[in-house]
């Protein structure tokens, strides 16, 4: 197949350079849009076509999804053996690893992972042993516990080190965490569990002490790739370099300017020091873009040109026209709503479609004002950000039924199926766990449990659907179908909207279909699971507006991009002031938000709005537009005020004439209806949710929540 690929066809030359680089390590510096994926695939194929075996390569990708496309395309380029090619996660590549090689560090293969919320249930059945009594101060919830813990094992920091950093609040606390986290590192081994942490951590240990596994893991993979190498936390890095160690031939890819991920570990300075761990490096600039016009990037250039510390690079395209950036003070939150709901419209009465637009933000709260809007206008949309589609309970419940078969020591998945049988609480469930671990009765037993007085056929029922799970060679399809069967009573009884979530577990079945392994299907469930239930739902082209986090569309690209509540304490946060590291990264995430447009750019702030309580009380925050933005030169932007803002991309329209406010006295007659805009003296702006009794009424204030008033003893303003 060798000469096969016209690669002068298809590569700039900093892409060709790196595709066609012999052997050693290099550094790929890829900046936004600017070919990383096309450089990653080209070079895939560049090495089976001169003859490197498709085993002998490892790609590693931060999802699965995004390797098993690579490699696709990489096949489709020449040669289909790329598809031969080992892709997938860090944590794939541990779990495969360390089922193999689990009984040196001292666990069983059959260990049982945990995701966020099974690590969150095992610590508060253990927060009890070592919380501090009555009168000893404030102990964090379980899931801070969680981010403790979690955070510490990836940063590589002692607890009191990260609590002193992070929540300096419950320093009085640290003992207690200290002995917690011993105790639930011995629950996990007892157990047979390993979390998301543990995977990477016995990893690197196992490549620490174990020569011949780390010899094996150099000699099966003689080539190593590594997309977004930004987002490796040091515990990755490490891993990179002990897989790399003896043959060298490792190609990391990634941009600094993109680094976004601190919050779970992530250190942008792996791209930094890895010239430092193989000084005979090649580095390698991607700079031309091939997403975004020429005044996008000005202005990406512009905002990342201020980073303290960074790689230097300067963006660039061929598509030199375009529209400059549109900065637009809307003058408060519902005229911002108001302003992006006019913008799509009259985007859509040009020919362009819903899906061309994307409205991002900070968090995803920033949105509750424009989602009401939308709603008002009947424009259809898909939010991300938030929702985890393999932590809602209706998932766990159903998984649970067969994570038992798999790991009979699993505690909580019995503990979570137990609860869901008629007449078994808490205590009669641990009761009927510590029995079978103590008789060594299999699980399809369970109704034998002495305890139970008389026949319990909820006990029963589980016996019999167990027994059927445990069945030799049993599809994974015929399992998730007899899962359906038994649980779906239970599911209509436990959840008043049963049939939204019933359509949510009905995805598992085709997912479970293209498996031949049991427990595979609910290994690949844990590591790599469906995001949302966005993901989940087959939507047509057009049909619906994209509302994103910042971090949720990384890696995506729209026409036109639209970002909102670009104040200072908004974007950036107020927690971001607390250290120059945590504003940088601010930064960073504004430029890749800024980077997702491909034609328009438009950025908005309501100017005018007060800023909430919590907000000024910060001297350090000015109110008004982010210092981000204010700092950029002026030539970058063009900006424009309220009304006089052109919604689209035409003349202006006709301003929009502002009704004096009116206002319900207490003991009013007059009462607001759901949806309506309200304004309260002491919990500020809100929207109506519902009308209760006809002399109360729901609000959900802006930066208070929901809010239940008496219409006899409260004013509103109704704007």
């Amino acid at each position: 197949m060798a000469g096969s690929i016209d690669y002068d066809a298809f590569l700039n030359p900093a892409q060709r350079e790196a595709v066609m680089a012999g052997e050693g390590p290099i550094l790929v510096i890829a900046g936004a849009g600017s070919g990383k994926t096309r450089t990653l695939v080209y070079r895939v194929a560049r090495l089976v076509e001169t003859g490197v075996p498709p085993e002998a390569i490892l790609l590693l990708t931060f999802t699965r999804k995004a390797a098993q496309e690579m490699l696709a395309r990489a096949a489709g380029l020449s040669d289909p053996r790329c598809r031969l090619v080992t892709g997938g996660t860090f944590h794939s590549l541990a779990y495969r690893t360390l089922r193999r090689h689990a009984p040196l560090l001292g666990y069983e293969r059959t260990f049982s992972i945990l995701d966020r919320s099974d690590m969150e249930e095992a610590l508060q059945g253990l927060i009890t042993e070592v919380r501090p009594v009555a009168g000893g101060g404030r102990f964090p919830k379980r899931a801070t516990v969680a981010n403790i813990l979690s955070k510490a094992a990836n940063v590589q920091l002692g607890v009191e080190a990260l609590v002193m950093e992070e929540y300096p609040q419950f320093l009085d606390a640290v003992p207690a965490l200290e002995r917690l986290r011993g105790l639930y590192a011995e629950y996990k081994k007892a157990h047979h569990m390993m979390d998301y942490d543990d995977l990477i951590l016995n990893f690197r240990l196992l490549l620490e002490r174990e020569p011949e596994v780390r010899e094996d893991l150099a000699v099966r993979y003689r080539h190593l790739l590594v997309d977004e190498y930004q987002d490796t936390n040091a515990i990755q890095a490490d891993i990179v370099r002990w897989l790399a160690r003896s043959h060298r031939n490792v190609m990391v890819v990634g941009d600094d300017s993109q680094s976004i991920y601190s919050f779970r570990g992530a250190d942008y300075r792996n791209m930094f020091d890895f010239t430092a761990h193989f000084p005979e490096t090649r580095v390698i600039k991607l700079e031309e873009n091939y997403r975004s016009t020429q005044p996008i990037l000005t202005l990406t250039n512009a905002l990342m040109a201020r980073a303290r510390e960074k790689y230097t690079k300067c963006l660039y395209t061929r598509r030199v026209d375009g529209e400059t950036p549109r900065l637009v003070d809307t003058g408060t939150e519902p005229e911002q709503a108001i302003f992006v709901c006019r913008l799509i419209e009259e985007g859509l009465a040009e020919g362009r479609s819903l899906s061309d637009f994307a409205v991002l933000f900070r968090a995803g709260y920033h949105s509750f004002e424009l989602e009401m809007e939308l709603g008002r206008k009947g424009l259809p949309y898909v939010k991300y950000g938030g929702f985890k589609f393999m932590e809602s309970a209706h998932i766990k419940d159903f998984l649970a039924h067969m994570r038992v078969v798999v790991n009979r020591d699993d505690v909580l998945s019995w503990s979570r199926i137990l609860r869901l049988v008629e007449r078994i609480g808490p205590a009669r469930s641990g009761a009927i766990v510590s029995w079978m671990r103590e008789s060594g009765v299999p699980p399809h037993e369970v109704a034998r449990w002495p305890g139970e007085k008389r026949s319990n056929q909820g006990l029963d029922r589980l016996g019999r659907l167990l027994a059927r799970l445990g069945e030799e060679n049993l599809a994974p399809r015929a399992a998730v179908e007899a899962v359906m069967e038994y649980y779906g009573p239970i599911l209509q009884k436990k959840f008043d909207d049963y049939p939204r979530r019933r359509r949510e577990i009905e995805q598992l079945l085709p997912m479970a279909g293209r498996y031949r392994s049991f427990r595979n299907f609910l290994d690949d469930l844990a590591l790599d699971p469906p995001a949302g239930s966005a993901d989940l739902e087959a939507k047509a082209p057009g049909d619906c507006l994209t509302l994103s986090t910042v971090h949720s569309a990384k890696g995506l690209e729209w026409p036109v991009v639209i970002i909102i509540w670009l104040t200072e304490g908004r974007f950036p946060p107020v927690k971001a002031f607390a250290a120059p590291e945590m504003l940088e990264e601010e930064r960073r995430l504004l430029y890749v938000a800024a980077t997702r447009a491909k034609d328009h750019l438009i950025l908005c702030y309501p100017g005018r709005d007060e800023q909430p309580v919590w907000q000024r009380a910060s001297a350090r925050l000015r109110p008004g537009l982010s210092s981000f933005i204010r700092d950029l030169p002026h030539e970058v932007l063009v900006r424009e005020y309220g009304s006089t803002s052109r919604a689209s991309y035409r003349p202006s329209p006709p301003p929009r004439i502002r009704e004096e406010p009116r206002f319900m006295e207490e003991g009013s007659s007059e009462t607001p209806s759901p949806g309506q805009r309200v304004r309260h003296p002491a919990f500020g702006p809100g929207v109506v949710s519902r009308i209760v009794g006809g002399d109360k009424v729901e609000v959900f204030f802006r930066d208070f929540g929901r809010k239940l008033l008496h219409l006899e003893h409260t004013s509103l303003e109704l704007m």
